[in-house]
């Protein structure tokens, strides 16, 4: 074989053991990375090798041993042949262990991790559309049962929060219906007759007005719930007398009702750290709520003192009540307590939930008490101002 030959065969073996390096070295990396893949994120997969690894140590002890007592007999001038059957059985052994280890190992450890799949094909199932769905606890145990209650429990806030959601749409789409039916009734009433009767004219100019008042009086609310729900609603917090406040509701209601009788015995100076605007239209949505459901000749009282740290209001009436069933949701939205009752009467059903949003923004407290025909006591208890 000549030098052009033998450099030939060369290259060809080069070329050969190349390949050969490229395409072990690509299969041992796509098994590195599949075995670090599953190390990531397969706990079965690292129970598993947990399991080989406390197997091993064992084995490696047990081989230990069994080689320090060979190399003894051995030097001592013991059977040899026993010492070598007894490696060869630790060896057969180990390996058969081995085997059995990563067999049941890996069934073990799917099966202790069984409820953890369904908690994941449960979970894939859940939609917004779906919401009643629930993970299965009656099967999980410890930590898997904690995790599972405790998704249920966060499952159950979102499906009741997006069923107040429906329902604050419904009812507002409910309440905008009304005075949008009446106006559309009443330009087609001044479309047919109101060009040539007065009376028609008039009549309707002013209903239309009424209604539009209402429904902006309506967006407005809803427009402060809105910015509530994002917290995008701003409070301008500063330092006031809650007496000044609550003497300017009593002087300003007094003007405004004339058949109620006001009484205030208790006005105690207190400096509180609050926003003075919302302060006082939270107040006045409980004064003007005593107003329309107390008959006329009734008593309404304002009452404001401290105790300890603690600013305490009371607005109290002589009115019609709330019935003890009724007590729990008359901060709800659009919550009625009397079905009958009109936007005349009764409001839109929303300033109670926005006089609550506003002391609940000042970490007050509300305290309700009632009784049909006796009357009904609103307990107001703020943290005063501290520097």
């Amino acid at each position: 074989m000549n030098k052009l030959e033998l450099r030939s065969l060369f290259e060809r073996i080069y070329k050969v053991t190349k390949y050969i390096l490229a395409f072990s070295c690509n299969i041992i990396g796509r098994i590195t990375e599949s075995i670090m893949e599953k190390m990531r994120f397969s706990i079965s997969f690292k129970i598993t090798i947990t399991y080989v690894f406390i197997f091993s140590i064992v084995f490696l002890l047990m081989a230990a041993g069994v080689m320090g007592s060979f190399v003894y007999y051995t030097r001592s001038g013991g059977n040899w042949d026993y010492n070598l059957l007894l490696s060869v059985v630790m060896v057969v052994l180990g390996i058969s262990g081995l085997v059995l280890v990563v067999v049941f190992g890996s069934k073990a450890s799917r099966k202790f991790l069984s409820p953890v799949h369904q908690m994941t094909e449960t979970v894939k199932e859940i939609s917004i559309k779906d919401l009643g769905r629930r993970i299965d606890v009656r099967g999980s145990k410890n930590e898997l049962k904690d995790l599972a209650k405790t998704f249920n429990e966060m499952l159950d806030r979102i499906q009741n929060s997006v069923e107040q959601q429906n329902q604050f749409i419904s009812d507002a789409s409910h309440e905008l219906r009304t005075p949008i039916s009446v106006i559309q009734g009443y330009a087609d009433l001044l479309d047919r007759w109101g060009k040539n009767d007065r009376a028609v004219l008039e009549e309707s100019i002013e209903s239309i007005k009424s209604e539009a008042e209402n429904m902006k009086e309506l967006v407005e609310k809803l427009l402060f719930l809105a910015r509530g729900d994002r917290n995008a609603q701003k409070l301008e917090r500063s330092k006031f007398s809650l007496n000044e406040l609550i003497g300017e509701l009593i002087k300003e209601t007094r003007i405004i009702d004339k058949e109620h009788i006001l009484k205030n015995e208790h006005n105690d100076k207190i400096d509180i750290w609050a926003d003075r605007k919302l302060m006082k239209e939270a107040l006045r949505i409980f004064i003007d709520n005593s107003i329309k459901y107390t008959p006329s000749g009734g008593a309404i009282m304002l009452d404001s003192y401290l105790r300890k740290s603690e600013a305490v209001i009371v607005v109290s009436d002589t009115g019609a009540g709330i019935a003890e069933k009724d007590i729990p949701h008359i901060f709800d939205r659009f919550y009625r307590a009397d079905k009958s009752r009109t936007k005349s009467s009764g409001g839109t059903g929303l300033g109670l939930s926005i006089a609550k949003w506003i002391i609940d923004q000042h970490n007050g407290k509300i305290s309700v008490w009632s009784e049909i025909q006796i009357g009904t006591v609103i307990k107001i208890i703020l943290p005063v101002f501290e520097v």
